[in-house]
């Protein structure tokens, strides 16, 4: 065997182990460039949808990107700490407006909105009550037996203390400032109980309007009454059966009584 070709095979070995060497290395290479990019694509996916979101919650209130920026820059400051979480973008920018113009056309925005809520409010409150008279025809929102048997609660007596479970049902007309001052008061402890069953003594069926504008007037929240935190009804006679069984008749108004439990009981207007 000649010495050229002795020297040839170290070579073919050595060109041998550079292939075992490098195509690891390569496929490693391309592994970690297919992760990278997947990395990449789902952050601009994920950017991308966070921005559609953002665009369509602002076309939601009828604002466009900038405004949508600013609102969160205002949540930053002062606004965020001193207001509450259901504060709209609208009513931020309105109250942080740079302009009376800019003020009014948030103001104005904000007043459409509420409008259009409190009628889908208005309509489902209508077919729910129509509901509640097709299936229980003889169903009474407020059991008599119960209200009969109701006793002065002894607790009542001392210092009131709210329980999670209770409610209030609130009998006024809608002229009554006595009753708005309350109302006021009460409706400013509302985290505390369960909810607040308001009752227009002079609002009857097919007078549904008055009911929304009244509400709008008072500045209930719409949300607290989509949530059935607050509920709008016509009294319908509801305040008789419950004063013959509380000896509350002929009481001004607000008459406020107290459902605890099973118990109906008198609320002096006198605690709020």
């Amino acid at each position: 065997m000649t010495t050229e070709h002795h020297m040839r095979k170290p070579a073919i070995a050595l060109v041998g182990f550079c292939l075992c060497v490098t195509l690891p290395v390569n496929a490693d290479t391309r592994q970690a460039a297919e992760s990278q990019s997947s990395n990449t694509v789902a952050i601009e996916q994920s950017a991308t949808e966070r921005i559609d979101s953002q665009t369509f919650r602002a076309d939601q209130w009828g604002l466009d990107e900038s405004e949508w920026q600013r609102y969160h820059s205002l949540l930053q400051g002062i606004r965020g700490s001193v207001s509450p979480a259901t504060l709209s973008p609208l009513e931020v920018l309105g109250i942080h407006a740079r302009s009376a113009d800019e003020r009014r056309r948030y103001a104005e925005q904000w007043a459409v909105m509420m409008r259009d809520d409190a009628e889908r409010i208005l309509a489902f409150q209508r077919a729910y009550d129509d509901a509640q008279r097709r299936l229980f025809p003889n169903g009474l929102l407020i059991d008599p037996g119960v209200a009969a048997s109701t006793k002065p609660d002894p607790g009542l007596a001392g210092k009131f203390v709210w329980q999670s479970s209770d409610r209030v049902l609130f009998f006024t007309d809608t002229q009554c400032p006595t009753c708005d001052a309350v109302l006021e008061r009460l409706v400013s402890q509302i985290k505390q109980f369960s909810g607040i069953d308001l009752y227009l003594i002079d609002v009857f069926a097919g007078e549904e309007s008055r009911i929304r504008d009244w509400a709008a007037s008072k500045q209930i929240d719409p949300q607290w009454v989509s949530e059935h935190k607050i509920t709008l009804n016509i009294d319908a006679g509801a305040l008789g059966k419950v004063s013959a069984h509380t000896g509350l008749q002929g009481q001004d108004l607000p008459v406020l009584i107290l459902r605890r439990d099973d118990r109906l009981m008198p609320l002096p207007v006198s605690r709020f």
